[in-house]
């Protein structure tokens, strides 16, 4: 439930990350070229140059496989006089939705340069000294590294509008002191992750972005042209399984990179030549199965034919039909799971996406005791057979 406040999302970011400054030794905005992180980055400068904490220092992680608007908008950045960069360009291990077959860049790999998408950048950091080539591992071990004796904060732009899994992790629980907006990275060390933008929209960010003239990257632009709704518009490493979307307008929008990725990761070039809806569409079962659970199995034997990713995904649909065992509407977590292997999705982002939705959480719930009181319940409680609810849920 939302409660809203007699105060506005621009002041009480300003005063959050005013604390946060007070509270650690370092604080480092972490960039990606997005709107969210334009954002972020525009108020904690703000808020640097106020407590004399110039230059702020920005950390942008280069996936190789990169929009060229994102790298020439994250150059503009990095090269300010009032920026300290921290521009990685160094060889980590992404996992690619986009292939059944190859199911990883080795970005910046030092063997395979001749292939690159592009030149590194003269001020980047191109050594991996940091003990991992895994991206969620990479930020925590980037502090470590550089800021062992000091406390330390990282600034991101997530914002809890974006799916139910971030509204639970950035209002349920404690990180630090009072807040809950962040995560923990290494409480020994006092490192941690924090968005003091969790409660902004979509609305609120564009706001602030063209109220205070703030450049951004021109990619969005091209999103609207194309129609896409603002909550699609995702500025991400191309071969992500949350932004396989916008590969259906890069080769018009930016047909060198596109002619570069296709070059550099197989399974890219599927999407010029299949739509969205061919390659993602749940809306009707094929003819020749019985189920949505027999087409899952389908897919998950002849499509994922890496065996160690194939157990993987064995085993999470295994513990699903045994939470879920019962429910009703048992084929929307049939189509997730199905989702989840069309787009090679191997840590299972979408089906996270899924077991946080209200109506899934309640279902679980409900296996173990516990009744809730909803005030929607033809949504928040569909999972649970009307004849298996309580009066108090009807």
């Amino acid at each position: 439930m939302k409660i809203f406040l007699n105060e506005n999302v621009w002041d009480k970011a300003l005063e959050r990350i005013e604390y946060i400054f007070d509270e650690f030794d370092e604080v480092i905005v972490s960039f990606s070229g997005g709107k969210d992180s334009t954002a972020i980055f525009n108020l904690a400068l703000m808020v640097a140059k106020k407590k004399n904490r110039l230059p702020l220092k920005v950390l942008f992680l280069d996936q190789e496989a990169e929009w060229q608007n994102v790298v020439d908008y994250v150059r503009t950045v990095m090269n300010m006089k009032e920026v300290e960069p921290y521009w990685l360009q160094i060889p980590i291990k992404l996992f690619n939705a986009t292939s059944m077959e190859k199911h990883w860049l080795n970005c910046w790999n030092p063997e395979d340069e001749e292939n690159w998408m592009r030149p590194k950048e003269d001020i980047s950091i191109k050594e991996n000294v940091y003990s991992t080539d895994r991206f969620k591992k990479l930020f925590e071990n980037f502090q470590k590294y550089h800021f062992s004796d000091y406390s330390c904060a990282f600034l991101g732009g997530v914002r809890a509008e974006e799916s139910p899994n971030r509204r639970s992790g950035l209002t349920n629980a404690q990180t630090y002191k009072h807040i809950t907006y962040g995560s923990i990275n290494n409480i020994k060390l006092n490192h941690y992750t924090f968005y003091p933008l969790y409660d902004w929209n979509v609305s609120d960010i564009w706001k602030a972005i063209h109220y205070n003239k703030w450049s951004y990257c021109k990619v969005y632009d091209e999103f609207y042209r194309f129609g896409l709704q603002p909550h699609k518009m995702r500025i991400s490493n191309l071969h992500h399984e949350t932004a396989v979307d916008q590969l259906f307008y890069l080769h018009e929008i930016e047909p060198d990179t596109w002619n570069k990725l296709t070059a550099r990761l197989q399974g890219i070039n599927q999407s010029k030549h299949l739509s969205k809806k061919d390659m993602f569409s749940t809306d009707k079962l094929p003819y020749m199965f019985n189920s949505w659970e027999e087409y899952r199995n389908h897919l998950l034997k002849y499509l994922i034919i890496d065996e160690v990713v194939n157990k993987k995904f064995q085993v999470k649909f295994k513990d699903m039909a045994e939470k879920y065992d019962g429910m009703d509407r048992e084929y929307e977590l049939h189509k997730t799971q199905i989702i989840s292997i069309l787009a090679n999705d191997y840590e299972f982002t979408k089906i996270d996406n899924f077991t946080s939705r209200p109506e899934s959480v309640n279902f679980r719930k409900w296996k173990r005791g516990i009744n809730v009181n909803w005030n929607r319940p033809d949504r928040d409680l569909r999972f649970i057979k009307l004849e298996d609810r309580g009066k108090e849920w009807t």
